[in-house]
């Protein structure tokens, strides 16, 4: 099984400049782990000092809020596109 996962241009710093990888995870808990080992610097950026997926940070899969889809329990599927998406926020006064 693979499952294809889009990583945003804001994390390329800390993946020297990769932009999608490959991986055989099987739900978001194994992707999540699975993006850490292939990229240590990105951790702090994906996880709080509790270990808990940060809040700002989203997972579609298939274009569709993997919060929506079942979330950590979602199975991954052979061929799922998955897109890391980390809200911005910001403006002016």
């Amino acid at each position: 099984m693979s499952v294809r996962v889009v990583l945003p241009n804001a994390f390329q710093k800390h993946t020297n400049g990769t932009r999608e990888m490959q991986s055989a995870a099987q739900n978001l808990p194994q992707l999540i782990t699975e993006i850490e080992t292939s990229f240590p610097a990105l951790k702090p950026h994906l996880r709080d000092d509790d270990g808990k997926v940060r809040r700002f940070i989203n997972f579609y899969v298939n274009e569709e809020d993997i919060r929506f889809i079942g979330n950590e329990e979602y199975a991954f599927k052979d061929g799922d596109e998955v897109l890391v998406i980390p809200s911005i926020a910001g403006g002016a006064v």
